[in-house]
């Protein structure tokens, strides 16, 4: 997996979904997919951004960005999202939470390389 970045994102408001997730143990295919959702993702209407990161014991945090939240209903609701989030109940994680928040507020250290679009 490469090292996380921060994402760069407009002015809010926008809208945030987190999803924290605890891994079963081997790959069987999850860093391929998490790719490949990352690609899909990246070209959906309203899509801005994501964090990711995951610790040695499986534990993971991923912070996607949208624009508003018909945005994050159109992507909960693509054919291949769904197949994957199938495959990660079936296969890959051993608990998870969503959860989508409205983002009202954002500010970053002035001189950090981060800045808006």
């Amino acid at each position: 997996m490469p090292d996380p970045q921060i994402a760069s994102l407009p002015e809010p408001p926008y809208y945030a979904v987190i999803f924290t997730s605890r891994r079963r143990g081997a790959d069987a295919g999850y860093d391929a997919m998490a790719d490949e959702m990352a690609r899909l993702a990246a070209i959906q209407p309203g899509y801005l951004g994501h964090e990711s990161a995951r610790d040695a014991a499986g534990f993971g945090i991923t912070v996607s960005y949208w624009r508003d939240a018909a945005a994050i209903r159109a992507w909960k609701a693509e054919v291949r999202h769904l197949a994957a989030q199938r495959l990660g109940h079936a296969r890959w994680y051993a608990d998870y939470a969503v959860r989508v928040a409205r983002v009202g507020r954002a500010y970053h250290r002035e001189n950090s390389a981060i800045s808006a679009p």
